[in-house]
């Protein structure tokens, strides 16, 4: 699936690719990514000779009837592997889990530590729980990975990608073997997903938000309902016509 899938991909977008020499040809390494488009997790593993397994919902591989099944034997090819996230703490839990079970078969682990897709495009806060947990249970090195304007190819909401060239860049590994022991630490937690965050930021060169982009996404919503209200307000005053008439 990996070659049928990546092949066309490649031949079609033409991604360029700085840094493939950052990525090992063997053993276990997690390569954490800012994450701008859902074709973000084909076009990573479609420049590199190794399977990189991503979390996905669980939704993806149990919808029903022929489409379901479709849908589920896609991700399983592209190296998605389902978690469900019915509730918060247990999907967080459950992606650790999973992420140091492919880690220790000695392959590489692909996680966005934004969490969720930016909303406009800016490189938000890490969430410290699964990157740096993961990093730290397993003793993988983490490499920095910044995916550049598959926003434009595949925008929220668009089913048709764009054709054009996006871009990837890898950075050297990270080794956080110096705080081996301290999973536990907040503060430990927060430092390395800092760090990673910040190379991330380098590589991109995208403006930096140091809130959640979940948090982001929220304030976007309220403000666009925010506005439609007063458009609505508007048109209402509108429609009155002056006082008196």
């Amino acid at each position: 699936m990996k070659v049928s899938i990546g092949g066309p991909l490649k031949l079609a977008f033409r991604p360029w690719v700085e840094g493939l020499e950052n990525v090992p040809a063997e053993g276990p390494a997690i390569l954490a990514s800012n994450h701008l488009s859902f074709s973000d997790s084909f076009f990573l593993p479609a420049v590199l000779d190794r399977k990189v397994t991503f979390i996905a919902k669980a939704e993806y591989f149990t919808t029903p009837g022929v489409k379901g099944r479709l849908t589920a034997a896609f991700f399983k090819g592209v190296g998605q592997l389902p978690v469900d996230r019915s509730g918060a703490r247990g999907a967080g839990e459950a992606a650790i889990k999973s992420g140091i079970e492919v880690l220790e078969r000695g392959e590489l682990f692909g996680i966005y530590p934004e969490g969720t897709r930016s909303p406009d495009g800016r490189l938000y806060r890490g969430k410290p729980g699964g990157l740096a947990r993961v990093a730290l249970a397993t003793g993988a090195p983490v490499i920095p990975v910044a995916m550049i304007d598959t926003e434009k190819i595949q925008p929220p909401g668009k089913v048709i990608p764009k054709l054009m060239r996006p871009g990837i860049r890898i950075g050297r590994p990270l080794d956080f073997s110096r705080y081996q022991g301290m999973e536990h630490d907040r503060f430990v937690l927060r430092a390395i997903t800092d760090e990673v965050m910040y190379e991330i930021m380098k590589l991109s060169g995208q403006e930096y938000v140091d809130i959640y982009a979940t948090a982001a996404k929220r304030q976007i919503a309220e403000a666009a309902k925010a506005e439609k209200q007063a458009q609505k307000e508007a048109q209402k005053d509108a429609g009155k016509g002056p006082a008196g008439s």
